[in-house]
């Protein structure tokens, strides 16, 4: 193994709680309840997607792009304040970064990774940051990963993919890699049956890499 390619929300950061907290308070602000399920349908996805799926769970009549806007401005507003990294993830960075290359695969915008690598200081661990900027198809396509693959001038079989959702976790392991499922509050009773291991958290994450790949 070569190459170790990180999911970021919920998965390096703590931003699924923020996310499903915009979300939710956005459904409000149209009379509306969005349920748990619709939000964990959009995990992992592009932003567009997300939206459409939101959007169609909730009967709004909105155009998908106001929608998306809409959500990501109060998004940005509580990231900038509640920037939490997830339980691991600098024992994790500290860990590998003299051993594997680097990556970032995020659904996330760049506007967002730029908040998240300022407040952190963790941009210079990573060889690539991929966002979802340059990406047509989101997860569960194994776009993202492929796309960060080949900026890594790595092989999928050279590659370790982190993930908290099934999504993600479905994407990598379609790209070709080995993937580890790190499940979140958010995410554990989604179907990772297909995963290479599951991880606790980020810690034992990191020990299963030492132990099999080191």
């Amino acid at each position: 193994m070569k190459a170790v390619i990180f999911d970021m929300d919920g998965l390096m950061i703590d931003t699924e709680r923020l996310y499903f907290d915009t979300e939710r308070q956005l459904a409000k602000s149209f009379g509306k309840e969005v349920k748990d399920e619709t939000l964990w349908k959009m995990m992992g996805r592009k932003p567009l997607e997300c939206m459409q799926i939101y959007a169609d769970d909730l009967g709004l009549a909105l155009p998908v792009e106001e929608i998306l806007k809409m959500r990501d401005d109060a998004f940005e507003q509580k990231l900038i304040n509640e920037v939490v990294p997830m339980p691991g993830l600098f024992e994790m960075l500290h860990g590998l970064e003299n051993r594997f290359r680097l990556a970032i695969a995020t659904g996330s915008p760049a506007r967002f990774v730029k908040i998240i690598m300022d407040r952190l200081k963790i941009e210079s661990y990573f060889d690539v940051i991929q966002t979802s900027d340059e990406i047509i198809n989101g997860k569960p396509d194994p776009e993202i990963y492929l796309k960060t693959i080949e900026k890594l001038n790595v092989t999928p079989g050279e590659c370790l993919v982190l993930e908290d959702s099934s999504n993600g976790a479905l994407a990598g392991k379609k790209a070709g890699c080995y993937v580890i499922a790190v499940p979140s509050e958010y995410t554990n009773k989604q179907d990772f049956s297909f995963a290479d291991f599951r991880a606790f958290d980020l810690n034992e994450a990191r020990q299963h890499i030492k132990i099999k790949f080191e």
